[in-house]
């Protein structure tokens, strides 16, 4: 089982440098922060820009992989997004995972202060069939060409591409039959929040749906179950994985049995979302990370 954190984009770079390094030093297996221009009960508050945080995150540390969790179509252009990915795998030498979902609009901040129009459930998805498609051929073909109803390139360079080959691997975030097929499709790693609910057990068992859902979209396009990652962010559960070190045992435990391979906490905040203390994740990261690499 690997394991991963987010960290979110809201301190000054000398405040949140110790956590990207804490990260690695702690064993982790990736990080990641979130791509929005701003973010729920948080928009009133500080925060930053992913691209630019990785790519600082990428200078102070060696090993551990670094994402987005997630990138959207809400704010992105593929072709400018691109060259920042690109650009980013480079400066991290290959250590670059871009997590991308569908995201949404008038719903969320992004959408809001962007004045994006109010998309159907279909639109949203067709949109962001179009964004990973595109990013697909902007990021394996030099000299790219695509023509959809929401984006278009004529001729985009991309050289030098990137370090890892032949793209840098995408984990698409998935919670419905078909933004799981397009993971399935492109997806190094599935990713998904579950379906909701009143109690964990409710979420636990529509995480169980989901995963089953999931089976029959790889059988759909012909691809091997055991072949694409399976991350699962426990945080989207009711109860916070790092609100005690029994409760992250028993979220790793039963995302094992479900057949995951990732998982994804938060680090702990001093106030909701999120909040915790910095000495359970430290205990997590002493006690409970190494039995998981044994």
């Amino acid at each position: 089982m690997r394991v991963g954190i987010v960290i979110l984009p809201e301190d000054r770079w000398w405040a949140a440098e110790p956590k990207w390094r804490a990260a690695e030093e702690y064993g982790f297996d990736h990080a990641w922060t979130y791509d929005h221009l701003g973010w729920r009960n948080l928009v009133d508050g500080p925060w930053f820009s992913a691209v630019p945080t990785l790519t600082a995150a990428a200078m102070v540390t060696s090993r551990i992989r670094l994402g987005t969790f997630v990138a959207s179509p809400v704010a992105r252009h593929p072709v400018p997004f691109m060259r920042e990915l690109t650009t980013l795998d480079d400066v991290s030498d290959g250590r670059f995972i871009l997590g991308v979902g569908a995201g949404v609009t008038h719903q969320h901040y992004d959408g809001e202060v962007l004045d994006a129009p109010e998309l159907t459930a279909k639109q949203r998805a067709d949109r962001f069939t179009e964004f990973v498609e595109a990013l697909d051929g902007l990021l394996m073909t030099d000299k790219f060409d695509f023509d959809g109803e929401y984006y278009k390139a004529r001729g985009a360079r991309n050289l030098p591409g990137t370090v890892q080959r032949p793209r840098l691997p995408f984990v698409v975030a998935a919670n419905g039959p078909r933004t799981m097929t397009l993971a399935a499709r492109f997806g190094a790693g599935w990713v998904t929040t579950g379906k909701g609910g009143e109690t964990a057990d409710d979420w636990w068992r529509g995480i169980k749906e989901l995963t089953e859902v999931f089976d029959q979209r790889l059988d759909a396009v012909g691809r091997e179950r055991a072949g694409i990652q399976r991350h699962l962010s426990l945080d989207a559960c009711p109860v916070y994985s790092l609100s005690s070190v029994e409760a992250f045992r028993d979220a790793v435990g039963r995302a094992g049995e479900l057949g995951f391979t990732d998982v994804i906490s938060h680090w702990p905040r001093s106030s909701s979302p999120y909040e915790g203390h910095e000495s359970v994740l430290e205990q997590v990261a002493n006690d409970v990370l190494p039995k998981l690499k044994d």
